[in-house]
């Protein structure tokens, strides 16, 4: 019989968020997150070569388009969580907006673990720093929970190899 890998479920996942200055071990167990995403931007060239071409052969230089890779650009990140009494998210965007961006820039990693609770993807992300900060409508008539919604920028996005300790 073959082994086939789990499909992994979104059910079974969390962002970790380390932040200075927090008194938790992990700043954000998220339970929504969207815009993982990387681009390679494609730059065509054009070039004219000596090789001949027409009707009789009489013709040079024929232009040949190529394509090569560019920059490489990253998504913004979405989180979203249920809000907690945390005040970690807000002063990190807090200190964002007083102009100490530079020294505000986090890594964080994206990680999935099948149905056993072990760890199987994980994408790590760097030098990432708040862009917008939201909760959800207030509304007291209804027993919904209140979302927290944090979107950060990140310069750097890696899937990384996780190492499996299967015993079987």
């Amino acid at each position: 019989m073959t082994d086939f890998p789990e499909i992994l479920t979104t059910c079974r996942f969390y962002l970790e968020l380390k932040l200075d200055g927090s008194n938790d071990a992990v700043d954000g167990y998220f339970m929504d997150c969207s815009g993982f995403k990387s681009t390679q931007q494609v730059i065509e060239i054009s070039e004219v070569t000596p090789q001949k071409w027409g009707k009789d052969g009489e013709s040079q230089g024929r232009v040949v388009r190529t394509k090569i890779p560019g920059n490489v650009s990253y998504s913004n990140i979405t989180l979203r969580r249920g809000l907690t009494c945390s005040m970690t998210l807000w002063n990190w965007i807090q200190a964002v907006q007083d102009g100490n961006w530079g020294k505000q820039q986090r890594d964080g990693s994206l990680v999935i673990y099948n149905q056993a609770a072990q760890e199987q993807f994980r994408f790590e992300f760097k030098r990432a720093w708040p862009t917008s900060y939201k909760i959800a409508d207030v509304n007291a008539v209804g027993g919904d929970m209140e979302i927290e919604e944090i979107e950060v920028t990140v310069e750097e996005l890696k899937r990384m190899n996780v190492v499996t300790n299967d015993s079987n």
